[in-house]
């Protein structure tokens, strides 16, 4: 039987929900003083305040005439009117964020990391499988078969007989050597670094690649064949590896390592950065970004950070 989430993080979600509600009603009577109090009161607080935020903006396209189903009852009296826009709006984004916070596929996994973690496990054949930030794999030893959930992965292999990754998007056998995969939307990136594995998209024809090659797994089948720059994987060390990358870029791959809201004015995306960076610490890495580039970093909470042009003081 799996566990339920606990029930102070699940009303945690459903408070954020409804102070989201009550702030988007807009009847001037909004308690912004309370809302900003119970969001200091405790770390949980901002961080479930911050994917209340997040998820307005994923459902800023919901077609108007299903607000106004709930809204435009002017038969009713505002308090009901309220009352029942209150319970809708609670009801999604508090099961949405329950669903972020404590997915259930994440949960029933064998394997799983929180967001900014890496963790490394010895299998019983002698491989190794490590997980990123957010990631999550089931096991099924026996079949020699790794499923991953989500996020990102490497496998290095050990002994006779060959693993297989299995993926949204196709399937990975390995005999040897160590492969990462990791998902995002729409796609799958195969890396290879040593050994060779045969892909067998979900669409299309097999192909094997060899050490040093990657490939994209998307539902159309793979795309082509190209070379990769191991440095892209210093997940595997904890090390972040820019080179001479633009920051945008780089603060779009570091956002997976922090838990809340890292955002940035528009005209820093075409600064470069070189350098590695322990992931261990994500606020030293924006500290030596500011230290090194023309920017400040503005920090308003923990969970909400903003990365600003630097004002020139004559």
């Amino acid at each position: 039987m799996n566990p339920a989430p606990c029930p102070e993080a699940r009303e945690v979600a459903r408070a954020a929900a409804r102070w989201l509600a009550m702030m988007d009603v807009g009847d001037g009577k909004f308690d912004s003083a309370g809302l900003q109090r119970w969001r200091d009161s405790c770390a949980q607080h901002e961080a479930a305040w911050q994917k209340a935020l997040r998820l307005r903006q994923r459902f800023a396209g919901v077609p108007p005439e299903l607000g106004m189903a709930t809204l435009d009852r002017p038969s009713l009296p505002r308090r009901d009117v309220l009352k029942r826009a209150l319970g809708v709006a609670a009801l999604v984004p508090a099961a949405w964020m329950l669903g972020r916070e404590l997915p259930l596929q994440a949960l029933r996994a064998d394997l799983h990391t929180a967001t900014g973690e890496q963790r490394r496990w010895s299998l019983v054949d002698g491989s190794v499988l490590q997980l990123n930030t957010d990631s999550a794999v089931d096991l099924d030893l026996k079949a020699r078969r790794v499923l991953l959930v989500q996020g990102e992965m490497a496998l290095k292999v050990a002994g006779d007989m060959p693993l297989t990754v299995q993926a949204p998007y196709g399937t990975i056998t390995l005999w040897d050597g160590e492969v990462c995969v990791r998902l995002s939307q729409g796609s799958c990136q195969v890396s290879l670094l040593s050994g060779s594995a045969q892909l067998q998209p979900l669409h299309g024809l097999s192909l094997t690649l060899e050490k040093g090659q990657q490939v994209s797994l998307q539902a159309a089948g793979a795309g082509p064949v190209s070379v990769f720059d191991v440095a892209q994987l210093g997940w595997r060390d904890g090390v972040l590896v820019a080179q001479n990358q633009p920051l945008g870029d780089f603060l779009r791959e570091l956002d997976r390592y922090r838990p809340g809201v890292l955002r940035w004015d528009q005209s820093l995306e075409s600064l470069r950065v070189t350098g590695s960076f322990r992931l261990e610490n994500t606020d030293r890495i924006l500290a030596l970004l500011a230290a090194s580039l023309p920017l400040d970093v503005q920090m308003r909470t923990g969970y909400w950070v903003t990365l600003v042009p630097r004002k020139n003081i004559a």
